[in-house]
């Protein structure tokens, strides 16, 4: 699909916008809305970047910096697990002070505490922080993740890749082309991830249009990407000044332009914890099939207004896809449906 053409689908619409995405979603997953029992695990929020848009980072306008021990995150993980999760989801700020050796140590307690959970950790973002602080390749990180008992990478840190606009809202974080190659290298390794954007700030259009043809490039390449997840920025504790959120047609017609362009993605995750509950079941007739999960447990985007904090019970997620008319479908990280 040719850039002109992607852009003008915002042209469309809604609702006939809707149904070409719904034809895709439906055409892969007929009419299951997807969900898991996870835990997010920030383990610290003492950050050398500044990003713009950010709530959780320790700065100013979060004047309460944190650090988690090992220990304290393992426990976190053994509970999540003893209360039914399949998996532990750990992404934090870029903190100079732990050291390289203290992430795979990390990894290897909680997979020695858990081994049968999924180990979903480290963005693209933290891969690059680490390479460029300690000095090593990209190679080396991601082997060294896989050694220690990381299954899969999550697809924070994409924000938008144009470039201009992340020197502005994110600049010292990891470039565009640098997250795109650490995602390639771990696909090369047989290994799954997730993509993100993030949008309803600063951006136009054209800029979201631009960084989901990126992602469509780099899956032909390598059907590494599991799923994409539209993330919506929240106005509340950065930097940006943005008092007003998209509207809601808005933010369904870029939930359903992304499903038609990535149509070689298999998953469109509505993530309830942006969008709202409500929300995030509607976004399921305009192209997305998954809601992510229960959580338990939210602080980045709660930390900018997201009403996540405790996260949401099995019971709400099911009752809620049910109550829509959809079929819930628990799920494993990799999308493999539960027995």
């Amino acid at each position: 699909m040719r850039f002109e053409e992607a852009l003008k689908l915002y042209e469309l619409e809604l609702f006939e916008l809707g149904e070409r995405a719904n034809k895709i979603r439906r055409e892969y997953h007929g009419n299951k809305v997807f969900y898991n029992r996870n835990r997010h695990i920030n383990p610290t929020n003492i950050c050398v970047d500044r990003c713009l848009f950010c709530g959780f980072s320790a700065h100013r306008k979060n004047p309460n910096p944190y650090t988690m021990s090992i220990d304290e995150i393992v426990q976190t993980a053994i509970g999540a697990k003893e209360r039914g999760a399949k998996e532990v989801h750990i992404v934090g700020a870029h903190n100079k002070s732990l050291g390289l050796e203290w992430y795979f140590d990390m990894f290897k307690a909680v997979k020695e505490a858990a081994p049968d959970i999924h180990l979903k950790a480290m963005t693209a973002a933290e891969v690059e922080f680490l390479a460029r602080t300690y000095k090593k390749s990209f190679d080396y990180i991601l082997d060294r993740m896989i050694e220690s008992g990381v299954d899969s990478m999550p697809g924070g840190g994409a924000e938008i890749f144009d470039e201009s606009l992340r020197r502005t809202i994110c600049g010292g974080k990891v470039k565009s082309a640098d997250w795109l190659t650490i995602h390639e290298l771990w696909h090369k390794r047989g290994r799954k991830s997730n993509a993100s954007m993030l949008f309803g700030h600063t951006e136009s259009r054209g800029h979201r249009v631009d960084h989901l043809l990126r992602l469509r490039s780099l899956q032909e390449k390598t059907n590494g990407f599991n799923a994409l997840i539209p993330l919506l920025y929240q106005t509340k504790n950065n930097f940006l000044k943005i008092d007003r959120a998209l509207d809601a047609e808005e933010i369904l017609k870029t939930v359903a332009i992304s499903r038609i362009i990535l149509d070689n993605v298999p998953h469109i995750k509505a993530y309830w914890v942006g969008l709202t509950p409500n929300l995030a079941i509607v976004a399921q007739e305009f192209g997305a099939d998954d809601m992510d999960g229960t959580i338990e447990r939210e602080s980045i985007n709660s930390a900018a207004g997201a009403q996540s904090a405790a996260g949401v019970s099995e019971k709400s997620l099911r009752d809620l896809i049910a109550n829509a008319g959809f079929v819930p479908i628990e799920r494993d990280s990799m999308y493999n449906e539960a027995l």
